[in-house]
């Protein structure tokens, strides 16, 4: 059974009759970038190793040294059970593709017990209608304005995608919401500090307290932002208290900054 994951070690990367061994060093990268190992040529129109390996760097050398040539894309996709094709161009037999991360997602069920081929086309002209119906589907990576991609990007593209899917699901953390006893005392302060300023009836508090709580709802308040609340309210009650005992009237009111301390012993 499937555990969401795509299994990297049955994929494999096909270069169709690739012209420059540059281009095959540079798909290798991308390959050991992403942690997929199995490269096949077929009909390399030049298959310089030294030009491969410089491409490749250090790290994935190890991939080129063990490159499987064939002469023919059929012979080559012969152990596999599932072969994707990639193309640049849409229409008449390449009606229906799919999208890389779709494609990436369709293959984690497929690659559990199934050997599954990526066949990437030459750089000037692409897979042609002949090589397509090996393929069982199609992918296209869709681009801007200009739709042409170089061979090793076209790879990194593929196999990005492969690596994602081959990643444990994530899941965000979860913060710790208030609880129902932490909620039930912001509401109560908020309700004896919206009545002491009359923002809301005393007499019918519930009803605009009803419409606060589904506000708050909607949100998922944390605990930490009910203590910032409750902190607002105090404060709140402690200014107007201190404005009536000094008297509003004559203008003696409260310097917040000054008197702040007078709010935490409150």
């Amino acid at each position: 059974m499937s555990d969401g994951r795509i299994r990297l070690d049955q994929v494999a990367i096909v270069l169709q009759r690739p012209r420059y061994p540059e281009n095959i060093g540079a798909a290798a990268r991308a390959m050991k970038n992403m942690g997929m190992r199995r490269l096949i040529v077929v009909n390399p129109e030049n298959f310089d190793l030294p030009r491969m390996q410089k491409m490749a760097t250090h790290e994935a050398v190890s991939l080129i040294e063990q490159i499987q040539v064939f002469q023919s894309l059929r012979d080559a996709l012969a152990p596999f059970q599932y072969v994707i094709g990639t193309t640049a161009r849409l229409g008449g037999e390449r009606d229906v593709v799919f999208s890389p991360r779709i494609m990436a997602a369709r293959l984690i069920p497929i690659a559990m017990k199934n050997r599954v081929a990526l066949v990437f086309g030459p750089e000037d002209r692409g897979l042609t209608n002949e090589d397509i119906r090996l393929c069982h589907e199609l992918i296209h990576i869709p681009t801007a304005e200009f739709a042409s991609l170089n061979l090793a990007q076209a790879v990194m593209v593929m196999c990005y995608e492969l690596y994602q899917a081959s990643l444990p699901e994530a899941f965000p953390r979860a913060p710790r919401l208030a609880s129902r006893h932490e909620l039930d005392g912001m509401y109560d302060q908020l309700r004896d500090v919206l009545v002491q300023i009359s923002y809301i009836n005393p007499e019918n508090p519930d009803y605009w307290m009803n419409k606060i709580r589904r506000f708050f709802t909607r949100y998922q308040v944390r605990a930490g932002e009910v203590s910032i609340i409750r902190g607002i309210c105090r404060q709140i009650d402690w200014y107007a208290r201190t404005c009536f005992e000094r008297g509003v009237n004559q203008g003696k009111f409260p310097d917040s900054k000054n008197d702040a301390s007078n709010m935490r012993k409150l």
